[in-house]
């Protein structure tokens, strides 16, 4: 009956976290500020069935509010803290990068200084491959210098991380950087390519596709991507980096046929120009994984994707 923060708990994958948790008997602490980046209805829905339970407590609040956190870490005795909370999307990013400078770092250091004071157990960051940027280097491998980012996200993410291990190192405080790779299914951020494309194609509107349908994704199924999360959770790293992917890049034509196919329509594309920001091609190098949490991912695009449509539909 550990007791875990989870930051971000509202959230696509936060959300899927806390039920996950919850279901493996753990106490969870939830502190989300629900912004409206998306619709916040759609993150109370998140949470239904964990407000329902006893062994969830939700702290509405932001990760910038310094006292908010204070109360939480002073009266809740946490084991854990796993920090998925951010300003998400690349493209947003480049309006405001102060913004998510101000978020994704600021709110990281402030949990980080919490964790030191109260004597948490492990902080485990949740990351990003955009902190790839366009590295030549394929797939991506943890070890590689991130010297070609091309967006704000990805830079504060990458700033983000660099707290973290300078926290290892100056406190001691066991950490985790786990570097997602475009999750998808059911809950999935309204503004991301799965729900842009198939709410699409299911209403016959036309998708706005950027390149030649080219670039490439490692999209990971939402359920693997907590798996790693757990499975990272009850290791007792003093600190790694790891990388959570499919291992499988999927091209932007093939990932639109592949929902053709599920839903039995045609798309309507309106093809443009590449837009500023967005990495050509991502792709995990998952042997750590592997490895250290013998960790790796089940889900094929096309059962991810007919998994989500039916919620969808739902």
């Amino acid at each position: 009956m550990k007791k875990i923060l989870v930051t971000g708990c509202a959230g696509f994958i936060g959300s899927h976290l806390v039920d996950r948790l919850l279901a493996n008997n753990h106490k969870v602490i939830g502190v989300d500020n629900f912004n409206d980046y998306y619709d916040p209805k759609i993150k109370k829905k998140n949470l239904e069935s964990a407000l329902r339970l006893k062994s969830f407590k939700l702290y509405r609040g932001d990760i910038l509010d310094f006292s908010l956190l204070t109360k939480i870490f002073k009266s809740e005795r946490l084991e854990k803290v796993i920090h998925l909370a951010a300003r998400a999307g690349v493209r947003p990013s480049i309006e405001s990068p102060l913004l998510y400078g101000k978020v994704n770092v600021g709110g990281t250091v402030n949990l980080l200084k919490m964790s030191v004071d109260f004597k948490v157990n492990q902080f485990i960051f949740c990351s990003s491959s955009s902190v790839y940027g366009e590295s030549k280097r394929l797939p991506f491998t943890e070890d590689d210098p991130c010297e070609n980012i091309i967006s704000p996200y990805g830079s504060s993410k990458r700033a983000a991380e660099f707290w973290v291990e300078s926290f290892f190192h100056s406190y001691g405080l066991k950490s985790v950087i786990l570097r997602f790779f475009t999750v998808y299914g059911p809950r999935g951020r309204p503004d991301m390519a799965p729900a842009l494309f198939a709410k699409a194609i299911l209403s016959g509107k036309t998708i706005n596709q950027f390149g030649d349908g080219f670039s490439s994704r490692d999209y990971t199924y939402i359920d693997d991507i907590i798996d790693g999360i757990v499975r990272a959770c009850y290791k007792n790293f003093d600190f790694e980096i790891i990388n959570l992917g499919n291992n499988h890049p999927v091209k932007l034509s093939v990932f639109v046929k592949t929902l053709e196919k599920i839903i039995g329509k045609k798309a309507k594309i309106n093809k443009l120009p590449t837009q500023h920001g967005d990495v050509e091609k991502t792709w995990a190098n998952i042997v750590k994984a592997k490895k250290l949490l013998d960790w790796a991912p089940k889900t094929k695009i096309d059962e991810g994707l007919e998994h989500y449509l039916e919620w969808l539909k739902k």
